[in-house]
């Protein structure tokens, strides 16, 4: 893989960074952590820090460079002396929020001073930069990153970023000497269809149901690059639906046409909910009216919470949304557990509801969902 290739190259005139490109489901996300997972299991991963949006209000873009020196501190004892010293000689630094300081003293400083102690290759890795929030959350980030400070990092030093192709991301890490940049888009139909084979082939082959390689090939063939659309195919078809096997729940699956107007996640999606949710008026608006608690709320709720807040609402339908999140673990997190945050496993998937041109009869009305919210708090 090129991104491999780059981590391991020695020569110091290789760019420092490198920045991951492409739209929503192909495969960033899967392939930052792919490289974070293979080279933690080497011994060589310095940090992994991913940005989410549904984590917006935790602001995370202000705990970035605190994180990663910390995980650089874990792994060479060098390096933690010297935060520690930093730190012990300017207790305030422990919770700055200025991104531009921790960079300076938390990482620049120290690495300047451990270099010869820091040996073997470090590899950074920041997921999902476009999730930080509105622009104004990661303009100093971007800065930093396109700064000359970083293009003078030691040459084992290396920074894998990936984003959606923001605006304000693209004009600060499109054309800088030290950054190279690669979109999802030139990777090449070959490559992204073996790698979405293997995935295939991985989840669906510990299956009791034989999968063919035809039938296999046949996934591979309608996901057309898009990695999150295999991974909601795979979890679609290992869904232990009452009466059905995973076979036919296969055959299902491809026997859906692809519709004239709609991508390819969105007739997923659609797949999904018309399997989960009953086509009622009754099962629809409970759906919905749980789906806008929420999409809508600023900081995710555990269902003991999202139950608690529910009790508040005006002509409340439905009391316990487990019965309408319990068959949505393809596309939800956080609910076989009562106490974790209820998330989506993809960002895409909150943009498809709210778009009613997309989801329809499952999409989200912004006002009737704030509207319960406010009763709710009053």
């Amino acid at each position: 893989m090129d991104i491999i290739d780059w981590i391991n190259k020695s020569d110091p005139d290789t760019p420092r960074v490198l920045w991951l490109h492409g739209q929503a489901g192909k495969g960033k996300s899967a392939i930052a952590h792919m490289i974070a997972n293979w080279f933690k299991s080497l011994g060589v991963l310095g940090s992994c820090f991913s940005f989410a949006h549904d984590q917006q209000v935790e602001h995370r873009h202000e705990k970035i460079f605190t994180t990663v020196a910390h995980d650089l501190a874990d792994r060479d004892p060098t390096f933690k002396r010297i935060v520690a010293e930093v730190i012990a000689n300017d207790k305030a630094l422990s919770t700055t929020r200025d991104v531009k300081q921790q960079w300076q003293k938390f990482i620049l400083d120290p690495i300047s001073k451990a270099a010869a102690s820091v040996v073997g290759r470090v590899v950074i890795v920041i997921d999902a930069l476009d999730e930080t929030g509105v622009e104004a959350s990661r303009k100093h980030i971007l800065s930093i990153l396109a700064s000359t400070q970083v293009a003078q990092l030691p040459p084992n030093f290396c920074v894998l970023i990936t984003s959606f192709p923001l605006p304000d991301i693209t004009e600060a890490l499109q054309h800088t000497a030290h950054i190279t940049s690669k979109s999802m888009n030139d990777i090449s139909i070959a490559s992204a269809e073996h790698d979405i084979r293997l995935y295939v082939s991985d989840q669906l082959g510990r299956l009791m149901d034989h999968f063919s390689t035809g039938e296999i090939s046949c996934l591979v063939r309608l996901a057309d690059g898009l990695f999150e659309w295999a991974r909601l195919a795979c979890k679609f078809i290992k869904s232990h639906k009452a009466g059905f096997s995973t076979m036919e729940q296969y055959e299902d699956l491809i026997s859906v046409s692809p519709g004239e107007s709609k991508g390819l996640l969105d007739e997923m999606y659609l797949t999904i909910l018309q399997d989960i949710v009953e086509n009622k008026l009754k099962a629809l608006a409970r759906f919905c009216s749980v789906m806008q608690q929420i999409v809508w709320i600023q900081e995710p709720l555990p269902v003991v919470s999202l139950n608690a807040m529910r009790c508040n609402f005006p002509n409340i339908d439905v009391s316990d949304v487990k019965a309408i999140l319990n068959p949505m673990s393809a596309l939800l997190s956080g609910i076989a557990d009562v106490s974790t945050p209820v998330r989506a496993l993809h960002a895409s998937f909150y943009n498809f509801l709210i778009d009613s041109a997309r989801s329809m009869q499952f999409a989200m009305e912004m006002e009737d969902g704030h509207c319960q919210l406010a009763w709710a708090c009053v």
